[in-house]
């Protein structure tokens, strides 16, 4: 009877988050509430003459400035294509579909993500697939779509629980999203913000910034979620779910000798690329380096031109697989694919058209400036101004939770990098420091949030092995992930924080 009662505990507290989350407003409008708020507020305090010192000396007294009166009407209606099409993420993101999109319709990395898991032993299988699931988020959809029903399927015809092999390939995907060993389009999408936010305090700082902020952290994060990842499923999930009585699963399908060969063709052409790249950075005479510097600090122009980089990486592999395994028979095809995903970029494009306006509002009445000062004179009030640790702790804990309501990566990060990183760089924190809190939040938390766009999927394939799969289950098995993943990383930040390691190309963790 108790059992049932914390069942019933449980299965409320979980539809009622469910039910909240549903009654949030779609991220569009919450965008354009939020644009409203900024000008009903940039009047209010104008109007109440708030005002604070600028963290620059020489800049003087910071006013709020109205968009309320003539002038910021005007600004409104005159900046509103400027703020769209100056909205930072949104070239950059594009152009790495482009290349992105290339390598996932064309197969290869549907293919590759197979290969990968298929061809190692079965003892290394979970590793396999947390790791196949972590490196996915070059293109997250293949890695719903293709791992988690693939883990399942590999567990269950080796006799294992499938429901720990979903969970595995799913702990990878989901919860260990920000990590990989390549940039993927996470790092322009929230880099360009944070850089944003950055020049609102500093603009001399920011400009020094790239978007590979993060990227060291990254790399060893790939390894050490794996290892985690590994025995929280063998250690903990697996035993707990118990022996299955369903039987062998069905073989998954295995790559065809036309898939073979394609990715042999793609490898080659990813260390051909690569080569060639290396050859416009390393040499003394390499156009993408800073030939008066030393190699780290003449990196700089190859820094800044990490888009295009990225494009190439994913499109020219692509593009070879896709003529070796015919996906790709002319140039009409490589336009109809880009086009393809252009085409699914559509609610992204809504998204930064709003929230373009809402950053640039926020920018124009000095609000973030004002509320990051005020909030630092609050902490400093508190005698947090040395807390820089646990501030970044508290900060990854709201994070996290509000990502229980609000799944969208860059929404999240559009509303509160503004915010956030002037706070943090007050307070000593660099922005790149806060940035990689926020992905940290960002991901641990997705394989226990109903809202997860991917959630009711996933629980669909789990239902195949299992008809009384529901929320709850799926959060209670994919919870030591999450809570695993959670403490793992913000013991690696502290000890990032402790050593004083830079988190990426320029990247320190302390400001100034």
């Amino acid at each position: 009877m108790g059992k049932n009662n914390k069942n019933g505990l449980l299965m409320r507290s979980l539809d009622g988050i469910e039910r909240t989350g549903n009654k949030l407003p779609h991220p569009v409008t919450l965008f354009a509430i939020f644009a409203l708020m900024v000008i009903l507020a940039s009047g209010l305090f104008s109007a109440l003459g708030t005002s604070v010192q600028h963290p620059d000396p020489e800049e003087g007294i910071i006013e709020v400035n109205s968009l309320m009166n003539a002038e910021g009407i005007r600004y409104i209606f005159e900046s509103a294509v400027d703020n769209f099409v100056g909205f930072a993420p949104l070239g950059t993101v594009l152009v790495t579909m482009l290349g992105i999109g290339i390598a996932e319709r064309s197969g290869l990395i549907s293919a590759a993500l197979r290969g990968l898991v298929m061809s190692v032993p079965n003892q290394l299988i979970t590793a396999a697939l947390v790791f196949g699931g972590i490196m996915s988020s070059m293109a997250a959809d293949a890695g719903y779509v293709v791992l988690t029903p693939l883990g399942a399927v590999l567990f269950a015809g080796l006799g294992r629980h499938p429901l720990a092999g979903l969970a595995a390939a799913f702990a990878g995907v989901s919860a260990g999203f920000s990590a990989n060993l390549l940039p993927t389009s996470l790092d322009p999408l929230l880099g360009n913000l944070t850089i944003a936010a950055a020049e609102i305090v500093d603009p001399a700082y920011a400009e020094g910034m790239n978007i590979a902020m993060n990227y060291y952290f990254m790399i060893v994060s790939v390894i050490v979620l794996t290892i985690v990842g590994t025995l929280v499923t063998e250690k903990i999930v697996e035993p707990r779910l118990g022996k299955y009585e369903g039987g062998i699963g069905d073989e998954p399908d295995k790559l065809n000798a036309t898939e073979r060969k394609g990715l042999k063709a793609a490898g080659l052409s990813f260390i051909v690329t690569m080569g060639a790249i290396a050859l416009l950075v390393v040499p003394e005479w390499a156009p993408l380096r800073d030939p008066d510097s030393d190699l780290i600090v003449s990196l700089a122009p190859f820094l800044e031109s990490l888009v295009p980089v990225i494009l190439l990486m994913f499109f020219i592999p692509g593009y070879v697989y896709g003529r070796v395994t015919n996906e790709i028979k002319s140039d009409k095809d490589v336009a109809n694919q880009m086009s393809d995903t252009m085409a699914a970029m559509g609610m992204y494009v809504v998204l930064a058209f709003v929230a373009g306006q809402f950053v640039a509002y926020f920018a124009e009445t000095n609000l973030g400036l004002v509320m990051s000062v005020k909030g630092a004179e609050l902490l400093q009030g508190l005698g947090l101004e040395d807390a820089g640790i646990l501030l970044l702790i508290a900060f990854i804990i709201v994070a996290g939770f509000i990502n229980l309501f609000i799944g969208s990566a860059s929404a999240k990060w559009a509303l509160m990098a503004p915010v956030f990183v002037p706070l943090m760089m007050m307070m000593g924190i660099s922005p790149e420091a806060t940035q990689l809190a926020y992905r940290i939040a960002d991901s641990t938390t997705n394989v226990i949030s109903p809202l997860m766009p991917y959630f009711a999927i996933v629980i669909a394939f789990a239902q195949k092995y299992d008809k009384k799969v529901g929320i709850g289950t799926l959060i209670a098995t994919m919870l030591p992930y999450s809570i695993a993943f959670t403490i793992m990383w913000i013991v690696m930040f502290i000890v990032w924080i402790l050593t004083g390691m830079p988190l990426g190309p320029n990247a320190p963790v302390m400001y100034p």
